[in-house]
């Protein structure tokens, strides 16, 4: 390559990056990354303490990251690269069969955290009928479509070592009526429909009717048949979480599927939104990337649902992280009234609400994932 073709290609390389830079500078900047779910990060604040400390370079460069211009496009172009080169793992995402974007497991990281929200718990609602589930994920529930040269941690040991020093803590107490659920045997022997999205963390409707039914029969009801539903294609463009990791255009979108009731009369009110309605979905965001907030209408710190056709005056309070939103629709058949927590944004005391409102019965309902990064745990007192 002679001296002027090197001196053209050296000019040109400089000048695109010249112009996505100043594009980047000067392009109308978003808060919030539809495609990844996420808030971006907000321009650096240039004081001395944060030049001192090293978080202004930090957050610039992050900054930067976040707001390059093209920069949906460029990571989708390194998937591709990466796909084609033969890597089966992006962003700790395992490419599975059958199209499952599956995320790596490593253990849990805050077992002692976990085990002691869930204890105090226990402890301070020993008058009411306690249930407390853990749901195993994909990584569990579809191991055998892992790549072959997937490694993970053993999701189902740490989940029963967490069960067994609850209960243990629980038979101690010599009162209350508290158990475990076991959701993950009903989920392992499913069969071939789908139990969680090919592209996004959660469970599909199907997989929460599943435990559905084991849960509602730990309170001594009869769980409904599911021909006593109707079941309603509500998209069939969703994107989740994992396809936002992954970046990966052409993975086939996953279909979201509603089992509606005729027999609920409800009033929902959202605190949040100050919102009442008749309803526990909202069709505003099947337009949207967020599509799984279809149920319960995103999160909320805390929702009320009333169910005037109950055949019981019991009341649930479900302490729970996003795999419940599907769920509540059944839940709330068989109860009058059904409170619903997200510890995370609740800072009111959980033990006090439930002691004073009538509840009968209390679930806890978390995935082995949001566990042991959801920090809203450690407020349940």
């Amino acid at each position: 390559m002679n001296r002027t073709i090197k001196t053209t290609l050296v000019a040109v390389l400089a000048g695109i990056t010249l112009l996505l830079s100043l594009a980047t500078i000067f392009a109308p900047k978003k808060d919030f990354s539809e495609n990844e779910n996420r808030v971006l990060e907000s321009a650096p604040k240039l004081s001395a303490d944060t030049i001192k400390d090293g978080s202004f370079m930090d957050n610039t460069e992050t900054y930067v990251s976040d707001h390059f211009i093209l920069r949906d496009v460029f990571m989708t172009v390194k998937t591709v690269y990466e796909r084609t080169t033969g890597r089966n793992r992006i962003n700790n995402i395992y490419m599975c069969e059958d199209g499952y974007y599956i995320e790596e497991y490593d253990g849990l990281q805050n077992k002692a955290r976990i085990e002691g929200a869930i204890k105090r718990l226990v402890e301070r609602t020993t008058e009411k009928k306690v249930r407390a589930v853990l749901v195993p994920t994909a990584v569990t529930v579809y191991a055998d479509k892992l790549p072959a040269t997937a490694k993970n941690a053993d999701q189902e040991a740490d989940r029963k070592a967490v069960e067994k020093s609850v209960q243990e803590y629980a038979d101690s107490l010599g009162e209350g009526d508290f158990s475990w659920v076991d959701v993950a045997s009903a989920l392992k022997n499913a069969g071939d429909e789908q139990l969680f999205y090919k592209l996004d963390h959660h469970w599909t409707t199907y997989g929460a009717y599943l435990a559905y039914r084991e849960i509602i029969k730990s309170f001594g009801f009869e769980p409904l048949a599911r021909e006593q539903f109707t079941e309603k294609t509500v998209s069939t463009e969703f994107r989740g979480t994992f396809a936002s990791k992954v970046n990966d255009l052409t993975a086939k979108p996953d279909t979201i599927t509603a089992f509606e009731s005729d027999r609920l009369s409800l009033r929902v009110t959202y605190s949040d939104k100050k919102l009442e309605t008749d309803s526990l979905y909202a069709p505003e965001y099947l337009s949207k990337k967020d599509k799984y907030s279809y149920f319960l209408n995103n999160q909320n710190t805390f929702v009320e649902v009333h169910n005037e056709n109950a055949q019981t005056e019991k009341v649930l309070a479900v302490i729970k992280d996003s795999y419940a939103n599907c769920m509540i629709p059944f839940l709330s058949e068989h109860f009058e009234t059904v409170y619903v927590f997200d510890t995370r944004y609740y800072r009111g005391k959980v033990s006090d609400f439930i002691a004073e409102n009538g509840v009968t019965d209390v679930l806890f309902l978390y995935n082995m994932y949001t566990i042991d990064t959801d920090l809203g745990i450690t407020s349940i007192r």
